[in-house]
């Protein structure tokens, strides 16, 4: 018997054919979340977010009145790795933190 030969086929990519160029999406960033508890005093929160993230007396207490009035308050934003070491440091100083990516 004989061989058969066959020719390559060379297929033209039309841009429809093509994969689809990687777009990055946009780095949504993480935030790390302060909430309310029934055991930390509202000038002991004051005081860690002073001397953890380096907040004004003002902005501290802000924030602290937004943890006990509204339950919970956003302290920081970044990426993933920054807020998990800022909420094991707020597990640190005993106080119920979490993280969640902004949306």
């Amino acid at each position: 018997m004989g061989r058969v030969s066959v020719a390559p086929i060379e297929i033209e990519r039309t841009e429809s054919s093509e994969a689809p160029s990687e777009v990055p999406e946009p780095d949504v960033p993480w935030v790390t979340v302060v909430h309310n508890d029934p055991v930390n005093l509202m000038s002991y929160v004051t005081y860690v977010f002073q001397a953890y993230f380096g907040y004004s007396k003002d902005k501290a207490n802000k924030l602290m009145l937004d943890v006990h009035h509204k339950g919970r308050a956003i302290v920081s934003s970044g990426s993933r790795e920054e807020m998990e070491r800022d909420v094991q440091a707020m597990h640190g100083y005993g106080l119920w933190a979490t993280l969640t990516q902004d949306r």
